[in-house]
């Protein structure tokens, strides 16, 4: 609804059930890995996280932080769209390009921060934060890899492409115009 446009929609609801689903696989991978492998459970710190009100609250963060970063890298490439008028790789990439920078920043002050939270902190949190620690890796890695490329998926080819700014209109071009 926020974009006016189904294609925008429904990239950002894919990434945020694959967002999720890798994070409830997390879950049950951690689960396993502390059964049949204890020294590299015990090397992060793993313990055999139950699906309980606290883990539900980190799914439903990593839902919202991802479905909220997708949204700041389409609002660019809808701004852009409206630049040149149309959507296409070169559009994707240059949006992508230009958030990159803020995505980075983001993830990485929260990574910074939650890592801190998962190692210090108690038994109370420690599975919301692995949860939230694994979910934004994933969320920001999804933003840009799997929900910007799925609007190329349902796009009509115009068979236009966008001049570079280093190509420069031939005589004739110019006297046409």
């Amino acid at each position: 609804l926020r974009f006016g446009n189904l294609q925008f929609g429904t990239a950002t609801v894919l990434a945020m059930i694959h967002d999720t689903f890798l994070a409830i696989a997390a879950i049950g991978l951690a689960h396993l890995a502390v059964q049949y492998i204890p020294p590299l459970a015990n090397a992060l710190l793993l313990v055999p996280f139950r699906l309980n009100l606290t883990l539900v609250a980190a799914i439903l963060t990593i839902m919202s932080y991802s479905m909220i970063d997708t949204i700041v890298v389409f609002d660019r490439i809808r701004e852009n769209r409206g630049k040149f008028g149309h959507l296409d790789r070169q559009v994707i990439n240059d949006s992508i390009n230009q958030t990159f920078s803020r995505t980075l920043l983001t993830a990485g002050t929260t990574i910074v921060t939650v890592t801190v939270m998962y190692i210090v902190g108690g038994a109370g949190i420690h599975g919301f934060t692995f949860v939230l620690l694994f979910g934004i890796l994933v969320g920001t890695y999804s933003s840009i890899a799997i929900a910007s490329p799925l609007l190329l998926l349902s796009r009509k080819s115009t068979g236009t492409t966008r001049p570079t700014p280093t190509t420069k209109p031939s005589a004739g071009q110019l006297q046409r115009a």
